[in-house]
């Protein structure tokens, strides 16, 4: 079991797959086939048969497969935050706070050990890809209701939170950060795809490609923040 788990809400699963074996299991290897196959191609007849378990044993856990992607997307979210709390809890000046923020979401993101279960480098590649699947729906506004979105509402909250402190004058903490908390998945994804809506190029090595992408974020930022 991981040392640590995170308090997500319990609208987002039947039954917590953090706090057993199997539970466990189901998460990491949806990130593994999600990020290999795609949300289209992925389903719980297939996990089940990659886990050697049935699918009435997945269902246990999670309504439907569009349940447990915004469940993987909300952890995403809550470690996030985690990095960020320890990369500012030390800071005092809030524009370090704001700049260690940023560094944290666009620096390339790697397997934490402190969570055994998850591949954080494989699940971010499945933010990249899949984001825009949990809120781009006819059922958004009911999702919303029961709080499904609230670990990006969470992060996005504690990042504004910095933009105020070095400006409380400034009008659009929220919509800044929200805007760019998307970009900067957005912009890998454009890069991989759609590299004419980026000047970061796929040919730069991976390490130089999240040092543009910080450099153009951190820019946004603090240009609107001191216009």
């Amino acid at each position: 079991m991981a040392v640590l788990t995170f308090k997500l809400n319990d609208k987002l699963y039947l039954r917590d797959p953090q706090n057993t074996q199997l539970g466990q299991k189901i998460i990491s290897k949806s990130v593994e086939m999600i990020d290999q196959l795609g949300f289209e191609q992925f389903t719980f007849k297939k996990l089940a048969e990659e886990i050697e378990s049935t699918e009435a044993s997945v269902y246990r856990y999670f309504e439907n497969k569009h349940r447990l992607l915004h469940y993987l997307v909300a952890w995403y979210w809550n470690w996030l935050d985690y990095r960020i709390e320890l990369a500012t809890s030390s800071l005092g000046d809030p524009q370090e706070k704001l700049k260690a923020a940023l560094w944290v979401i666009t620096q390339e993101k790697k397997y934490d050990p402190t969570f055994e279960f998850v591949n954080e480098e494989a699940l971010h590649r499945i933010v990249v890809s899949e984001l825009d699947k949990t809120y781009l729906t006819k059922w958004v506004d009911e999702d919303n209701s029961v709080g499904l979105f609230g670990g990006f509402k969470t992060l996005a909250k504690k990042i504004a939170s910095f933009v105020k402190e070095i400006n409380p004058d400034y009008p659009y903490a929220n919509s800044l950060i929200s805007s760019v908390l998307l970009a900067a998945n957005q912009q890998l994804f454009f890069i991989d795809h759609l590299p004419s809506l980026s000047n970061i190029s796929k040919s730069d090595p991976v390490t130089k490609r999240h040092e543009k992408l910080r450099e153009f974020i951190q820019g946004i930022v603090f240009a609107s923040i001191q216009s």
